[in-house]
């Protein structure tokens, strides 16, 4: 599985081209052909990033918040559970280690 894949797999549900996910990917350090590293925590950071920012972007999208229409949810109903997986996303990454840092120590206030 190569990182376009990983991330298509993250966003399932999002229909982006793929000319769309590899500035994405690229804009968060990875490569788009290159095989997805399970094992680097850095890879995994930067796919979540990557992911995080295709979410931020639809939710600064008004013409995608018109058309929304899935069984009964409404248009404030997405918007608050992108919110939520937004704020979830942010968290988890922060979180996270990198493969260059390998300290335990966090921030307690922001």
């Amino acid at each position: 599985m190569n990182n376009l894949q990983h991330v298509e797999m993250e966003t399932k549900g999002i229909e982006l081209s793929q000319q769309e996910l590899i500035v994405y990917l690229q804009e968060n350090g990875l490569n788009p052909h290159e095989a997805y590293q399970a094992d680097s925590h850095s890879s995994k950071k930067a796919i979540c990033q990557t992911a995080l920012s295709i979410l931020e972007s639809v939710a600064n999208n008004p013409e995608l918040m018109k058309n929304i229409k899935l069984d009964d949810m409404t248009v404030s109903e997405f918007h608050d559970n992108l919110t939520k997986r937004i704020d979830q996303l942010t968290r988890k990454i922060r979180g996270m280690r990198t493969d260059k840092a390998q300290s335990d120590i966090f921030f307690l206030f922001r």
